[in-house]
């Protein structure tokens, strides 16, 4: 199973390259500083477009885009048991001793780490996005100048809102911000605006910070634990609280050092950083007993009248089509792929991959 403390690493997700977003940098990244430690990273995600088969991105980081389209935003169509063969073929195939799903909203990764508990492999779960229940908000902006980075399905409306309040030589919308860009946006302002109503840490706020600028942001999952207290400006996720937070962000300008912060930042994050703890959690996962079918299933029992019922019924049916695919094509029938190390000086230091592929 490969050497000693070293762990074999299933990321899943309907989020990756070439798709651009906070997931899809965080798993990209995270796989390249574990493969750096002596780990394998293997990737699983859908197809793209054209883009399907194996690919070989930077430092040999493999990844599977299986033939399954996206449905909606990104999304593949929920089909509970019908990733479970390539799942169970993949999981075989790299020999693979933890699966890592990222990002709630993706039904790839749950499916994948439902067919990974039920063949008894460790899993471990990171959410992108906390939801609260808060109702959604509107800030009426009438003073302080604001740039709009971003694209989404809320574009439509933040538009209308400022033809609405004659308000466009005040709001600036930039649309989708190409990454090399991201930089030059930010150091036009002063003050960068975190409105969410759900977030579990926002890449975004340290982009910010980074380049100096001074966070207002709601009070939601993790914001609070990502900044020092004088980086930040937090308050409630509503228009009457924010702003007194950006008039109080304003009168802290004075104080605000953009080198100074910036140096900070430095020091506070890095990607090796995030691998190291990562790897913390992977070996408590790996210590963690797997407890028998019967056991799991007196647990979703628990989840609610009529949810735990049909949780159990999906459990059962997902343990019942493993044992078919067991009979129709024992473990020992599947073929196990050699590791293989690329060469970097062979292949562009890119996260979009070689053209180097592999049959499923």
């Amino acid at each position: 199973m490969g050497e000693p403390g070293k762990h074999r690493i299933l990321m899943v997700s309907d989020f990756f390259y070439p798709n651009f977003g906070g997931v899809e940098n965080h798993i990209y990244y995270l796989s390249q500083c574990l493969i750096k430690e002596g780990h394998k990273v293997v990737v699983m995600t859908h197809a793209y477009q054209n883009r399907s088969g194996v690919r070989y991105m930077t430092n040999g980081l493999k990844v599977y885009y299986v033939p399954w389209k996206p449905f909606l935003m990104q999304n593949t169509l929920p089909t509970f048991f019908g990733t479970l063969p390539i799942t169970r073929t993949i999981l075989i195939r790299e020999k693979i001793s933890l699966v890592h799903g990222h990002q709630a909203f993706s039904t790839l990764c749950h499916e994948a780490l439902m067919h990974a508990r039920t063949m008894g492999y460790k899993v471990v779960f990171t959410d992108h996005s906390l939801y609260g229940f808060a109702d959604v908000g509107s800030i009426h902006m009438n003073k302080v100048r604001f740039i709009v980075g971003g694209d989404g399905p809320k574009r439509v409306r933040l538009e209308e809102m400022r033809e609405k309040h004659s308000l466009q030589d005040r709001v600036d919308m930039l649309g989708a911000v190409p990454h090399a860009k991201v930089r030059s946006v930010l150091i036009t302002g002063h003050i960068f605006l975190n409105s969410s109503l759900t977030e579990a840490f926002c890449i975004a706020i340290l982009e910010a910070a980074s380049c100096g600028l001074l966070t207002v942001s709601t009070r939601v999952g993790g914001v609070p634990e990502v900044l020092p207290d004088d980086m930040v400006v937090l308050a409630a996720p509503d228009p009457t609280t924010m702003v007194h937070a950006i008039t109080r962000a304003i009168h802290m300008l004075p104080q605000i050092d953009p080198q100074d912060m910036h140096n900070r930042m430095k020091k506070l994050y890095s990607w090796p950083d995030v691998a190291r703890r990562t790897e913390i959690v992977y070996n408590r996962a790996l210590k963690c007993s797997n407890p028998p079918l019967l056991d799991r299933l007196s647990r979703y029992l628990t989840c609610g009248t009529w949810a735990g019922k049909i949780f159990c019924i999906v459990m059962i049916v997902d343990f019942l089509l493993w044992r078919l695919l067991q009979l129709w094509q024992p473990d020992k029938d599947v073929e196990v792929v050699p590791d293989i190390q690329l060469q970097n000086s062979q292949h562009e230091e890119t996260p979009f991959g070689s053209s180097m592929e592999e049959s499923l």
